[in-house]
């Protein structure tokens, strides 16, 4: 029986160690920290009973992941919100981006057309848009149509035009929110691209996520890995590969890195074009994160706002775009943009009865010592007056530390790899195939690959069939998993 070493257990590293282990490979997964699950782990980083997520803690992607379809996404108990995120503004306005599409478009008024133009055609052909998004870009597109739709809006929405797009602060505010989760400067083609996508998810299969923690998609991950003969070993980092008895490539022995390409180079004979390249490959911005222990809901002044797990706070556009511009100039903005999630209000378990947890972030220039506590609650504060008084407990990690957290995340990126255009294309390297690296047995399995950042799963599936194929067995999801989603793309 060949074997397949997987190193990191995040979700790509982990559905890439499922994929190869039902194709007959003794697979082990290496993991340098206590626990397993990379982006997807959850703690008790405050106080007894709060449940926290440790990386992501909402999950469009994953819920519409061809690779987690395939593998059975029941396996993991999902809520999805009427209301997918929320755009607070100051004077008790805010934007909510609602699962029904037409329910969103209609509370726009004046931006109703536009919004139904903009998301309409990408949310009721979701298969083709997640085709274009997720793989290398370096192919034809099943769906072209879509993709030509999709470019359209992303040339729109990523640069000047998208301030003529929408006449209300909210309808801008909705769309500035979703954008800046690319932390780059903006407007950028890279996060409109970005952006759109999870727009269209959350009109689509909704903006879900795993009821009792990302926890439990590592979790069922692992169960089936374990149920197929594979292991995994914890507390077990590798700094270099040239040391490590991953075995023979010539006896189809595979070793799989959900890692920085980086660790790459410290394999034997590494050609040097390809070292160069890899070198040549650049990390971004920051994310800057705390956890909250409430004793009681965020008393947000729109009462709307509460129905959203997830919340987009930083005003209006123009602002959200002064505090992402302000981090690609190196300084951290003192009215930043922050991601909030407060799974709680639909998921009783993540806390004692009564209780809440709150997940922020802000994102800070790389390398950043900067805690974020002041900066997330004066923030939260301009929308929700009274949210200070709540906190409990508060447990913080700047980007300096986040390396602790996870080797892959250098400087505290939390996306693999900076996330332009550029980026987008090559990454780590030009080719149709970026996952195979010009080392016998070698793959890259990790958001440093298409499609990159996002829990979503293909860059291990991607990087798993890569491998497969090269050892002459071309399967697909279904093969594997004995069903495929529906649709263009189902992972072949």
């Amino acid at each position: 029986m060949p074997r397949a070493t997987v190193i990191g257990s995040g979700p790509n590293g982990l559905a890439a160690a499922v994929s190869l282990a039902r194709a007959g490979y003794a697979v082990e997964v290496l993991e340098a920290a206590p626990t397993i699950g990379g982006g997807v782990r959850s703690a008790a980083s405050t106080l007894p009973g709060f449940v926290h997520d440790v990386c992501s803690a909402v999950h469009p992607a994953a819920y519409s992941s061809p690779f987690l379809r395939a593998f059975g996404r029941d396996r993991v108990e999902w809520i999805i919100p009427e209301a997918a995120y929320a755009h607070p503004l100051d004077d008790g306005r805010a934007g909510i981006a609602w699962h029904d599409l037409e329910r969103t478009a209609d509370a726009l008024g004046p931006d109703a057309r536009a919004w139904r133009a903009l998301l309409r055609p990408l949310s009721t052909h979701i298969e083709g848009l997640l085709d274009v998004t997720g793989g290398s870009l370096l192919r034809i597109p099943r769906d072209p149509v879509t993709a030509v739709r999709y470019g359209l809006r992303v040339l729109e929405q990523g640069s000047m035009m998208a301030r003529s797009t929408f006449r209300t602060a909210e309808a801008a505010g909705l769309v500035a929110g979703v954008v800046a989760h690319a932390n780059t400067a903006l407007p950028a083609l890279s996060g409109a691209a970005a952006g759109l996508l999870l727009m269209a998810q959350a009109h689509a299969g909704g903006w879900a996520y795993p009821r009792g923690g990302a926890q439990r998609i590592a979790d069922a991950l692992a169960d089936d890995l374990r149920a197929h003969g594979g292991a995994i070993r914890t507390d077990a980092p590798v700094a270099d590969l040239s040391a490590l008895d991953w075995g023979d490539p010539h006896r189809g022995d595979l070793l799989l890195l959900n890692t920085t390409p980086r660790l790459a180079l410290t394999l034997r004979d590494v050609p040097a074009r390809y070292a160069s390249a890899i070198r040549a490959y650049r990390y971004g911005p920051a994310a800057a994160k705390v956890d909250f222990a409430l004793d009681g809901p965020v008393p947000w002044t729109n009462r709307e706002v509460a129905l959203a797990p997830t919340v987009h706070v930083g005003g209006t556009r123009e602002e959200v775009w002064a505090s992402e511009n302000a981090v690609a100039q190196g300084r951290v903005s003192e009215r930043p943009y922050v991601l909030v999630a407060q799974p709680s209000v639909l998921d009783d378990s993540r806390a004692p009865a009564g209780k809440q947890t709150l997940w922020a972030y802000i994102h800070v220039p790389a390398n950043s010592d900067a805690d974020p506590t002041e900066l997330v609650v004066r923030q939260i504060e301009r929308f929700a007056p009274g949210f200070r008084n709540r906190i409990l407990a508060s447990h913080a990690v700047p980007a300096r530390e986040r390396v602790h957290l996870n080797p892959a995340e250098i400087g505290g990126d939390i996306f693999g790899g900076s996330f332009t255009i550029r980026q987008a294309v090559v990454r780590p390297v030009l080719s149709p195939a970026p996952w195979r690296t010009p080392m016998p047995g070698v793959y890259l399995a990790s958001a440093a690959t298409p499609p990159g950042p996002g829990v979503n799963f293909q860059a291990g599936w991607h990087a798993a069939r890569t491998a497969l194929a090269d050892a002459g067995e071309r399967v697909g999801l279904g093969d594997l998993f004995g069903s495929a989603p529906a649709g263009p793309n189902h992972g072949d």
